[in-house]
């Protein structure tokens, strides 16, 4: 499974671990995801996102209906 929000579009990012002496070492940056299921009153089901918290946070903003529609709209199964 991949490591993107479904609503922001946010994944993995690399970068360094830096040591005391200066080494750079690679790493990762994930996003903090969460696979959180929600409630879709106009259609009567219950859909699964794979969520970042931004993303969580930006559904509580705009309601889930029209976040949902827009996901869609760009070409997402849901």
């Amino acid at each position: 499974m991949s490591r993107v929000c479904q609503v922001t579009g946010k994944r993995p990012v690399t970068g360094h671990y830096v040591s005391f002496s200066n080494v750079k070492t690679n790493r990762w940056f994930l996003p903090n995801l969460q696979k959180k299921r929600f409630y879709l009153a106009e259609e009567d089901q219950w859909i699964t996102l794979k969520v970042s918290v931004k993303g969580l946070k930006t559904i509580n903003k705009r309601g889930l209906y029209t976040v949902v529609k827009e996901l869609r709209a760009a070409g997402q199964k849901i």
